[in-house]
């Protein structure tokens, strides 16, 4: 039964989106929804990540608790640093940050923090995902920021998924 639904619950999630998509209860949008709703999970079956494991539900709440606090502080400073970027440009900076993160679900899970922190933005990862490039909006110590990064966000995640 698991080869036919991989994902029984997507696959009647689909079947409702589609009828009331299509506000219709017809015999035709009954198929559409009823072939969309079993094919779309078999077909997509490839895509889905690997299972979790989580290791330190604890790690996760300070995580998530740090990540805001991070968000609000960086707000605070990009902003700052667009105000005054005419009496003082900032120091954008690409910065190469060595990885022990190896986990396909932890490194998505980095490169979202990445993504919701003001002033970064992850650029690349090496295909042995040894290496993250970043930019950085304003740079002041390149191997402050690398330590950081690490103890902030990527410890955290290695506690949380390897």
């Amino acid at each position: 039964m698991k080869r036919l639904f991989p994902a029984p619950w997507l696959s009647v999630a689909l079947i409702v989106l589609w009828l009331l998509l299509n506000l219709s209860m017809s015999l035709g949008n009954w198929l559409l929804a009823i072939l969309f709703g079993v094919l779309a999970p078999l077909l997509m079956a490839p895509l889905r990540p690997l299972p979790v494991r989580i290791g330190k539900p604890m790690t996760i709440v300070r995580l998530f608790l740090q990540v805001g606090r991070d968000v609000v502080v960086s707000n605070l400073q990009v902003f700052r640093q667009v105000w005054a970027a005419g009496r003082k440009p900032p120091r954008s900076a690409f910065v190469r940050v060595p990885l022990d993160l190896r986990d396909a679900n932890g490194l998505a899970a980095l490169s979202m923090i990445c993504t919701v922190v003001p002033g970064t933005v992850w650029a690349e990862l090496a295909l042995d995902r040894s290496v993250l490039l970043m930019h950085v909006f304003d740079l002041d110590d390149e191997a402050a920021f690398i330590a950081h990064f690490k103890t902030t966000y990527e410890r955290p995640l290695l506690e949380i998924f390897q």
